[in-house]
Protein backbone atom coordinates (compact mmCIF):
# COMPACT_ATOMS: atom_id res chain seq x y z
CA UNK A 1 0.00 0.00 0.00
CA UNK A 2 0.81 3.43 -1.02
CA UNK A 3 2.33 5.80 2.01
CA UNK A 4 0.56 9.04 1.86
CA UNK A 5 2.95 12.28 3.42
CA UNK A 6 0.84 15.15 5.52
CA UNK A 7 1.90 18.47 5.61
CA UNK A 8 2.65 18.03 9.21
CA UNK A 9 5.32 15.45 8.24
CA UNK A 10 6.91 17.12 4.95
CA UNK A 11 7.23 20.05 7.46
CA UNK A 12 9.24 17.89 10.25
CA UNK A 13 11.57 16.38 7.71
CA UNK A 14 12.38 19.67 6.02
CA UNK A 15 12.82 21.32 9.95
CA UNK A 16 15.43 18.37 10.48
CA UNK A 17 17.13 18.56 7.04
CA UNK A 18 17.86 22.53 7.67
CA UNK A 19 18.80 21.95 10.82
CA UNK A 20 21.39 19.79 10.05
CA UNK A 21 22.61 21.53 7.15
CA UNK A 22 23.04 24.51 9.53
CA UNK A 23 25.21 22.58 11.80
CA UNK A 24 27.35 20.99 9.61
CA UNK A 25 27.54 21.39 5.72
CA UNK A 26 26.76 17.96 3.88
CA UNK A 27 28.10 19.23 0.32
CA UNK A 28 31.13 16.88 0.12
CA UNK A 29 31.98 18.56 -3.46
CA UNK A 30 31.91 21.75 -1.95
CA UNK A 31 33.94 20.98 1.28
CA UNK A 32 37.05 19.33 -0.91
CA UNK A 33 37.00 22.54 -3.21
CA UNK A 34 37.44 24.82 -0.22
CA UNK A 35 39.67 22.56 1.74
CA UNK A 36 41.76 22.02 -1.59
CA UNK A 37 41.91 25.76 -2.01
CA UNK A 38 43.12 26.43 1.71
CA UNK A 39 45.65 23.37 2.19
CA UNK A 40 47.22 24.57 -1.46
CA UNK A 41 47.22 28.44 -0.45
CA UNK A 42 49.04 27.28 3.00
CA UNK A 43 51.33 25.15 1.23
CA UNK A 44 52.69 27.48 -0.63
CA UNK A 45 54.44 28.79 2.57
CA UNK A 46 56.68 26.01 2.80
CA UNK A 47 57.29 25.29 -1.01
CA UNK A 48 58.22 29.65 -1.49
CA UNK A 49 60.74 28.84 1.86
CA UNK A 50 62.37 25.38 -0.12
CA UNK A 51 62.64 27.95 -3.06
CA UNK A 52 63.55 31.05 -1.78
CA UNK A 53 65.04 30.16 1.85
CA UNK A 54 62.13 32.76 3.25
CA UNK A 55 59.26 32.55 5.12
CA UNK A 56 56.49 34.84 3.11
CA UNK A 57 52.84 34.81 5.03
CA UNK A 58 51.55 36.69 2.02
CA UNK A 59 52.00 33.71 -0.45
CA UNK A 60 48.57 32.53 1.26
CA UNK A 61 47.42 35.16 0.14
CA UNK A 62 48.17 35.87 -3.70
CA UNK A 63 48.23 34.22 -6.91
CA UNK A 64 50.90 31.59 -8.98
CA UNK A 65 53.19 30.08 -6.95
CA UNK A 66 53.01 26.34 -6.01
CA UNK A 67 50.70 24.32 -6.22
CA UNK A 68 48.46 25.73 -8.06
CA UNK A 69 45.72 26.84 -5.43
CA UNK A 70 42.76 27.45 -8.78
CA UNK A 71 44.14 23.77 -10.27
CA UNK A 72 43.54 22.34 -6.34
CA UNK A 73 39.76 23.65 -6.34
CA UNK A 74 38.42 22.94 -9.26
CA UNK A 75 39.77 19.56 -9.91
CA UNK A 76 38.63 18.09 -6.14
CA UNK A 77 35.24 19.94 -7.26
CA UNK A 78 35.15 18.17 -10.26
CA UNK A 79 36.58 14.91 -8.79
CA UNK A 80 33.87 14.84 -5.88
CA UNK A 81 30.92 15.37 -8.07
CA UNK A 82 32.25 11.97 -10.38
CA UNK A 83 32.48 10.10 -7.20
CA UNK A 84 29.39 11.43 -5.89
CA UNK A 85 26.85 10.89 -8.77
CA UNK A 86 29.15 9.50 -11.43
CA UNK A 87 31.26 10.55 -14.44
CA UNK A 88 28.02 10.15 -16.62
CA UNK A 89 26.44 13.38 -14.57
CA UNK A 90 25.93 16.88 -16.15
CA UNK A 91 27.15 18.21 -13.43
CA UNK A 92 30.12 16.50 -13.59
CA UNK A 93 30.26 17.42 -17.46
CA UNK A 94 29.74 21.14 -16.42
CA UNK A 95 32.67 20.92 -13.85
CA UNK A 96 35.17 19.26 -15.70
CA UNK A 97 35.04 21.60 -18.40
CA UNK A 98 35.30 24.29 -15.90
CA UNK A 99 38.52 22.56 -14.82
CA UNK A 100 39.64 21.90 -18.07
CA UNK A 101 39.94 26.11 -18.70
CA UNK A 102 41.18 27.45 -15.44
CA UNK A 103 43.83 25.19 -15.56
CA UNK A 104 44.67 26.22 -19.34
CA UNK A 105 43.95 29.55 -18.23
CA UNK A 106 46.36 29.39 -15.58
CA UNK A 107 49.37 27.85 -17.48
CA UNK A 108 48.63 30.36 -20.92
CA UNK A 109 47.36 34.01 -20.20
CA UNK A 110 48.17 34.19 -17.06
CA UNK A 111 51.39 33.15 -16.90
CA UNK A 112 52.42 35.06 -19.83
CA UNK A 113 50.76 38.15 -18.55
CA UNK A 114 53.17 37.75 -15.60
CA UNK A 115 56.25 37.59 -17.50
CA UNK A 116 54.88 40.51 -19.48
CA UNK A 117 54.72 42.04 -16.53
CA UNK A 118 58.52 41.36 -15.19
CA UNK A 119 59.88 42.66 -18.46
CA UNK A 120 57.64 45.66 -18.17
CA UNK A 121 58.92 46.02 -14.48
CA UNK A 122 62.41 46.00 -15.57
CA UNK A 123 62.43 48.74 -18.10
CA UNK A 124 60.64 51.11 -15.73
CA UNK A 125 63.48 50.15 -13.38
CA UNK A 126 66.01 51.61 -16.33
CA UNK A 127 63.73 54.86 -16.96
CA UNK A 128 65.36 57.82 -16.01
CA UNK A 129 64.42 59.40 -12.49
CA UNK A 130 62.35 62.29 -14.30
CA UNK A 131 60.56 59.88 -17.05
CA UNK A 132 56.35 60.39 -15.84
CA UNK A 133 56.50 56.18 -15.53
CA UNK A 134 59.46 55.97 -13.75
CA UNK A 135 57.82 56.39 -10.27
CA UNK A 136 55.20 53.98 -11.47
CA UNK A 137 54.01 51.01 -8.87
CA UNK A 138 55.41 47.60 -9.98
CA UNK A 139 52.60 45.10 -11.13
CA UNK A 140 52.16 42.14 -10.02
CA UNK A 141 54.11 39.30 -11.73
CA UNK A 142 53.22 36.19 -10.06
CA UNK A 143 49.50 35.58 -11.96
CA UNK A 144 50.00 32.25 -13.68
CA UNK A 145 51.40 28.67 -13.02
CA UNK A 146 53.94 26.91 -14.56
CA UNK A 147 52.54 23.14 -15.95
CA UNK A 148 54.27 21.47 -12.75
CA UNK A 149 52.44 23.81 -10.60
CA UNK A 150 49.10 23.11 -12.71
CA UNK A 151 49.35 19.47 -12.17
CA UNK A 152 50.81 19.53 -8.73
CA UNK A 153 47.86 21.20 -7.94
CA UNK A 154 45.27 18.70 -9.50
CA UNK A 155 46.75 16.07 -7.75
CA UNK A 156 46.32 17.89 -4.79
CA UNK A 157 42.34 18.40 -5.70
CA UNK A 158 42.02 14.75 -6.56
CA UNK A 159 43.78 13.33 -3.30
CA UNK A 160 41.75 15.68 -1.52
CA UNK A 161 38.33 14.39 -3.34
CA UNK A 162 39.15 11.30 -2.81
CA UNK A 163 40.18 11.35 0.99
CA UNK A 164 37.19 13.53 1.92
CA UNK A 165 34.68 10.63 0.02
CA UNK A 166 36.32 8.35 2.01
CA UNK A 167 35.37 10.00 5.29
CA UNK A 168 32.57 10.53 4.59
Amino acid sequence: MDEVMTAADASSRYRSATSQAAILPSNIPLLSAFLAFSLAQFLKLFTTWYKEKRWDARRMLGSGGMPSSHSATVTALATAIGLQEGTGASTFAVALVLACVVMYDATGVRLHAGRQAELLNQIVCELPPEHPVSNVRPLRDSLGHTPFQVVAGAVLGCFIAFLMRSSS
